[in-house]
Parts: C-alpha cells; sequence; structure tokens
C-alpha cells in the first residue's frame, strides 16, 4: 500500500477543494497551486510555482489593494471580497476570493494564503437580470434610461417617424440604428444623412436625387436619393434641426406621398430623425416646420445628458472595458476607486462619447489590469489635478455611493426593497452598505404607505 506523507496528504486535500487555493512565501512568491487554481485561472501547476501571485492571478487588487497584504498589515484574514482575475487566455473571470496569513511555528508571519470561487455562473445571471435595461449597445440602469429602454422594443416594431431628442454624445445615433436592427425592415437597408454636412442644394440632391431626369423620387431618377434608397427599411436624419427649409418643405411633401392618412409610412421609407436642439421650441418660432415636427414627433424619444444619470457611470465603464478589450486584445480587468470617483464628479459636457474616448484612452495607456489615474488622458488629467486644488466639491467614490443610496431610498418614500430594485442589488446588499457607509435613512421604511 501505498505510503502518504504529511505533504503528499495535504497536497491531495488541496487538490480535492473545488475552490482555487495557493500560498506564497515571504516574496510573494507562489509554493503551492491547487487543481481548481488551474482550472480557474488556466495556468498549470508548474508554471504557477516560483511566479509572484500577481504575475499569475492579475487581479483587480494587485496594483493597489492586495487582500493578502491587507492580511499580513491588519492581522485580519480578508473574507469573500469580489473581485476579476485575468486568465491565461486573457478572459476576465470574476471570483470571490479570501486572504489569511501563513505563519511558522514562533507565530510569526512566513507568507500567506488565498484561495478564490470562480463566480462566472452567477456573474453570468447578473448579467442576463442586467439585460433587461439594454438595448443593443444601449446600457443603463437609471430610472430615465430604465423607462427608455423598456419603451424601445415596442417602438422599434411599430411604423411610425420617429424623433430621438438628447445632447450631442448620448448616443442618439446608436439608438436609431439599435431600432432599425430590432424592426420589422431590419432586411431593409439603412441609410443616414447629417443634415449639418452640406448646403442647401447639395442635401436636398443627396436626399431625393438629381432631379433633371425624373423630376424627384416620384418621378423616377436616374439619381435616385436616399429616401428612394431606403425603401422598405430606415432613413436616419441625424440633426434635422439643421435642415434648411427648403429641403424642410420637400421632405415633408416626400412624406404625404408615402404615408398613409394616419402618418405612418405605407411600405416606403421610415424616417428616424435625430435633433440635440429644442426642436419644439424652434418649430414655434417658425425656424423649423410646424407641420414636419409634428409628423415625425408622434413618437418622441430622449436620451438624458450623463450628468443626470451618474448611477449609469460604472456600468458604462464596464461596458466600454470589455469592448476595448476585445477590440484592442487587452485584459485590463476594471479602473481603480481613484478613477470611478473622478468619473463620477465629472460632468461630461460630451456626454457617453466623452465617457467612452476617455475609457479607450486609458485603457491603451494601462500596462496593467486596473486602470489608474495616471492612465487617463492628459486633459481629463489636468481637470482632474485643478477640481482637487478648487475646494471640497471633489467627491469620493463611497460619497457617491452614499447619495446615490439615499437619492434611491427618497425617491421610494422610505422603501429600502423598492430603492434596491432600483438600483440593482438585492436588499441585503444595500442594508450592508447602508450600514457600511453610516447613510442616515428615514425611520420609515415605506411600505406600509405603498399598502395603503
Amino acid at each position: 500500500m501505498e505510503q502518504f506523507t504529511e505533504r503528499r496528504i495535504e497536497g491531495l486535500i488541496l487538490d480535492s477543494m473545488s475552490e482555487g487555493a495557493l500560498s506564497v512565501d515571504e516574496n510573494w512568491r507562489i509554493t503551492t497551486f491547487n487543481r481548481a487554481a488551474e482550472r480557474i485561472t488556466g495556468v498549470a501547476r508548474a508554471d504557477a510555482v516560483g511566479r509572484r501571485c500577481c504575475d499569475v492571478l492579475r487581479s483587480t487588487i494587485c496594483e493597489g489593494e492586495c487582500a493578502l497584504r491587507r492580511a499580513i498589515e491588519t492581522g485580519q484574514p480578508v473574507v469573500n471580497r469580489a473581485i476579476r482575475i485575468v486568465n491565461a487566455e486573457g478572459r476576465l473571470v470574476p471570483v470571490c476570493l479570501s486572504a489569511a496569513i501563513l505563519r511558522d511555528s514562533e507565530g510569526r508571519a512566513a507568507g500567506g494564503v488565498e484561495t478564490f470561487r470562480d463566480l462566472t455562473a452567477e456573474e453570468g445571471l447578473r448579467q442576463d437580470l442586467r439585460s433587461t435595461f439594454t438595448f443593443g449597445d444601449i446600457v443603463g440602469r437609471s430610472p430615465a434610461m430604465r423607462r427608455l429602454l423598456e419603451l424601445v422594443p415596442q417602438v422599434a416594431q411599430s411604423q411610425e417617424y420617429v424623433l430621438i431628442l438628447g445632447p450631442a454624445g448620448t448616443g442618439k445615433g446608436l439608438l436609431a440604428r439599435a431600432i432599425h436592427n430590432h424592426s420589422p425592415r431590419r432586411d431593409g437597408r439603412l441609410v443616414a444623412a447629417d443634415c449639418r454636412a452640406l448646403p442647401a442644394a447639395l442635401l436636398e440632391s443627396e436626399l431625393f436625387g438629381d432631379g433633371r431626369q425624373g423630376g424627384g423620387p416620384e418621378g423616377g431618377p436616374a439619381e435616385p436619393g436616399l429616401f428612394l434608397m431606403a425603401q422598405g427599411g430606415t432613413l436616419l436624419l441625424e440633426e434635422i434641426d439643421a435642415m434648411p427649409s427648403e429641403v424642410q418643405a420637400r421632405l415633408l411633401r416626400a412624406l404625404d406621398g408615402h404615408s398613409t392618412h394616419e402618418g405612418a409610412p405605407r411600405s416606403g421609407t421610415r424616417i428616424l430623425a435625430t435633433s440635440c436642439c429644442g426642436l419644439e421650441e424652434r418649430a414655434g418660432n417658425g425656424q423649423f416646420l410646424e407641420a414636419l415636427y409634428r409628423r415625425l414627433g408622434r413618437i418622441r424619444l430622449e436620451l438624458p445628458p450623463l450628468r443626470e444619470r451618474r448611477v449609469d457611470i460604472p456600468l458604462l465603464t464596464d461596458h466600454f472595458i470589455a469592448r476595448f478589450n476585445r477590440l484592442h486584445a487587452r485584459g485590463v480587468a476594471a479602473v481603480s476607486d481613484e478613477v470611478m470617483a473622478a468619473l463620477m464628479a465629472h460632468d461630461f459636457p460630451g456626454n457617453v462619447a466623452e465617457l467612452e474616448d476617455i475609457i479607450e484612452q486609458a485603457l491603451i495607456a494601462c500596462p496593467g489590469a486596473v486602470i489608474e489615474p495616471g492612465h487617463l488622458p492628459p486633459g481629463f488629467r489636468d481637470g482632474l489635478h485643478a477640481a482637487r486644488h478648487a475646494g471640497p466639491q471633489g467627491l469620493t467614490l463611497n460619497e457617491f455611493e452614499a447619495i446615490h443610496i439615499t437619492d434611491a431610498v427618497r425617491r421610494h418614500g422610505g422603501n429600502r426593497t423598492a430603492a434596491a430594485a432600483e438600483l440593482g442589488i438585492n436588499p441585503s446588499t444595500l442594508f450592508r452598505k447602508v450600514k457600511a457607509l453610516s447613510i442616515d435613512l428615514p425611520a420609515q421604511d415605506g411600505r406600509a404607505r405603498q399598502r395603503d
């Protein structure tokens, strides 16, 4: 019978665990690495032992908030901390990690041990729940975005013209493309015209073609414009508020010829239009044809500026990191707390497009797994530096989180459960955060009032 040494038994026990486990020496070099750790990380034991743990796990906290270092400094274990590691294939893997000190026979710190559980299944479930508030590449969990995204699928299935409003950079064109891609016209063409880009004569020719031979879209011109090219599909008119008045009149006539008496397109071209200006005010003072505004504005969708939906910034940040990891073949896992606090404090005059640009530049500049302040674009970094020295208006990430929780509870009349649902977290998580952040909430929880 095989004789099992103490070390051999120890190895068998470690390999029988469903959780990944590793130990490190005083120099942070891996000394043991079990079978589950190999499976979760994709790194073979022979390749892991002897290397620094940060080079194997490449987690979101290795560079600044190492759980094992914290355990050694405080003398207390770190339990069930949710982080992400980067596996051997460069894929982000969510794990729940615990860390503790290893002591020698005399009680002195002689390294440490970490265990970690793969949360991919749980993360997938959360993503499925979160997808209720996505549409195409539009994401959001703020109340305004939830209301919008719940409405959009029905809008996509309808035949009505749609007017999409919102400041520059909020994603109006992206939403228009998502509507087309989820509509019965998805197999038809989506053609776009930027009404700001051309003078009146060229824009009219672009939309309706060269009328010299056929007299316009009804006469079958030799060079059909975008209006006819989009037959059976969708024509996207970007920033229609910039359309010259003579082209507005021509468009209104075209819509009259291609619509039912209710105003929806028969089988021809569906119009989606975007505007970042006060189109209703322009129509009221005669700067835009009121009849055209009424026709296009039967359905109006409004995208709020990012400063009014700051709760979406972390979600958008994760979304852009995942996209640019694929595009640039990188393995960035997250932004640091300091970077997230800076993003939450910024007013984003360029809205979602500005955030997207910041994340892409920072990801390219980031050599590791976590985006730190030094990786941010110089212009944004300079603004952050100025804000820090301008006064006390800069808030920490915890302070922002406390503000969002307080606002959510207030909006729901003190109902913690409803506030948690709005924030996309479990009620138990909300209660834990309230306690950890020392948030002072109303004594009444609001449920009794809602039942009345």
